[in-house]
């Protein structure tokens, strides 16, 4: 993340996502597939880590392999086979809505997880429970957990999409894109964006 003033003079915290350039790998068809969608590939990848079968598909895009393939739906305007795609396709001030995977926290208890208080103070007679969930449930009926239940467990790693995000900025020489606001995922994890 970085900031940059807006025409305004106040300081508007922003995300630089490396935008481009994705490649038209396939065009569907509602004929061919039974749907109407586009297929773009980014990110270079060595020939020697991709299958044969992959190879052939990005030959036929004329264009060398790459890591990430996503499909979109509902891209406007003819597309072909081998069109490349950068930030010039976003607008400054356009409102853009970004997936991407969230960081994992692995396990964690239900006081990080969901926000419980925890079990009281330290005083009554309780020790080593400030954190614990408390009481689960009854006890001979239903004589179970009810599934859906706020317990611990892994925590993050989910695909996760943020709404409405503005474009700050845009840097087409370095295809980069300054949006305003945090967005999900580490640092150089892959994310989708829709206008």
């Amino acid at each position: 993340m970085t900031s940059v003033f807006g025409a305004d003079g106040k300081n508007i915290p922003c995300t630089v996502i490396e935008a481009g350039p994705c490649v038209v790998t396939q065009v569907k068809t509602v004929e061919k597939d039974g749907y109407k969608a586009v297929q773009l590939a980014y990110d270079e990848k060595p020939e020697k880590n991709t299958t044969s079968s992959l190879l052939g598909h990005f030959k036929k895009a004329n264009t060398t392999p790459k890591r990430k393939l996503a499909e979109f739906t509902d891209i406007e305007g003819e597309v072909n086979l081998g069109d490349v795609f950068t930030v010039d396709v976003f607008e400054e001030n356009d409102w853009v809505d970004v997936t991407g995977i969230s960081k994992g926290k692995g396990f964690q208890g239900v006081v990080k997880r969901h926000g419980f208080g925890g079990v009281g103070g330290q005083t009554h007679g309780q020790h080593n429970r400030q954190r614990k969930p408390g009481s689960l449930g009854a006890s001979s009926y239903p004589s179970r957990v009810f599934k859906g239940k706020r317990l611990p467990g892994r925590t993050g790693g989910e695909q996760v999409k943020v709404l409405n995000l503005r474009i700050v900025k845009k840097l087409p020489e370095n295809n980069l894109l300054l949006v305003k606001g945090s967005i999900p995922g580490a640092k150089g994890s892959y994310l989708l964006i829709e206008d």
